[in-house]
């Protein structure tokens, strides 16, 4: 019968308990991941107008809403860069200029239905009156 190696024993064991480690660490990981709170762009903006009006604390304020200060401060950061591309004009129009041209007509003719209606509204009620 062959000796078995103390040393080749401990080795598999350590291997076995690193794999099972490694697992409990990716299994942990997986279910913070899955029971993350998520925010909707709504509440992170309240939430940041309300830091920004300064009637409380940042901490106070994160305390309440159950949300660290690194992440309010991302939060306010991304809500700063994204006025600044705003207000500098750095946003991708979603409609060509032919389609502004078109809405811009279409406007214009329910315009001109709205003032059709409006008086022929008026002049039904002066006829009955």
């Amino acid at each position: 019968m062959p000796e078995e190696n103390p040393t080749e024993n401990l080795s598999a064991t350590m291997r076995g308990a690193t794999r099972s480690a490694e697992s409990a660490r990716a299994l942990i990981r997986k279910t913070k991941r899955a029971s993350r709170r998520r925010f909707p762009s709504e509440e992170k903006i309240r939430i940041v107008m309300e830091g920004v009006g300064g009637e409380v604390s940042v901490a106070e304020l994160c305390r309440r809403e159950g949300i660290p200060p690194t992440i309010y401060y991302k939060w306010l950061k991304d809500f700063m860069e994204a006025g600044t591309a705003r207000m500098g004009g750095d946003t991708v129009r979603e409609a060509s200029s032919d389609e502004v041209k078109a809405l811009r007509q279409e406007n214009e003719r329910l315009k001109q239905l709205v003032a059709d209606l409006s008086v022929a509204n008026l002049v039904l009620k002066k006829s009955q009156s």
